[in-house]
């Protein structure tokens, strides 16, 4: 049985150009990124500071850096939608292939609304709530790192899907039938569902972290 099921190399989408330059890019940002903190000696502080923290206002600003993120990415999918409409006239089929399109409309909403708002609000109520009520920390401080980490993992997977293999065309609520094997034979549909029950596990342990 292969492990990765219907991903191999042949999903990477060579034969796209867009795709491949956003890639480029994010990579080398990525490559600029670990050069920088690697340079200034940043990863032990990284790491026992903020990656393992339970400190619930350095979760708080962790929540709300990666809604920050995916505003940008949600953003950029918001212009690329808008431009094809723009262009698509008169006949015009525009720049972006209709399936291209509706992977990004499909993703649009699932990173506004999972991946933006629920993050930016979470990380208001983790920085807030506490000094509210006037606690220490909220009541389980583990399972609430633990639900960010759940969240970014869902938002990764769904950015993952740009380079391999591709996100689902169903548009963000997945209704049946799009969203049924007949009409949906590729990963996409896969990634949605995943992406979404990762960050759904992060929810369930954000509402015991807040009783």
């Amino acid at each position: 049985m292969n492990l990765l099921g219907k991903l191999s190399l042949d999903a990477i989408p060579y034969h796209e150009p867009i795709i491949m330059i956003t890639l480029a890019v994010v990579a080398v940002a990525a490559l600029l990124l670990v050069v920088f903190i690697t340079k200034n000696k940043f990863w032990g502080t990284l790491w026992s500071d903020w990656i393992t923290s339970v400190d619930h206002k350095r979760l708080g600003v962790m929540y709300i850096t990666l809604a920050l993120v995916m505003l940008v990415r949600g953003f950029a999918d918001a212009i690329m939608m808008r431009t094809q409409l723009a262009m698509a006239t008169s006949g015009d089929p525009g720049y972006l292939p209709p399936e291209h399109y509706d992977q990004i409309f499909t993703a649009h909403g699932v990173i506004m609304i999972i991946f933006m708002a629920m993050p930016f609000m979470i990380g208001l109520m983790n920085i807030v709530l506490p000094l509210q009520i006037g606690a220490r920390d909220v009541a389980f401080p583990f399972l609430n790192n633990l639900s960010f980490w759940l969240t970014a993992g869902g938002a990764v997977l769904i950015n993952l899907s740009l380079g391999l293999g591709e996100f689902a065309k169903t548009g963000w609520v997945a209704y049946p039938p799009l969203s049924e094997l007949s009409f949906s034979p590729s990963t996409g549909v896969d990634y949605y569902i995943w992406a979404l029950q990762i960050s759904g596990l992060g929810t369930c342990s954000r509402r015991l972290t807040f009783w």
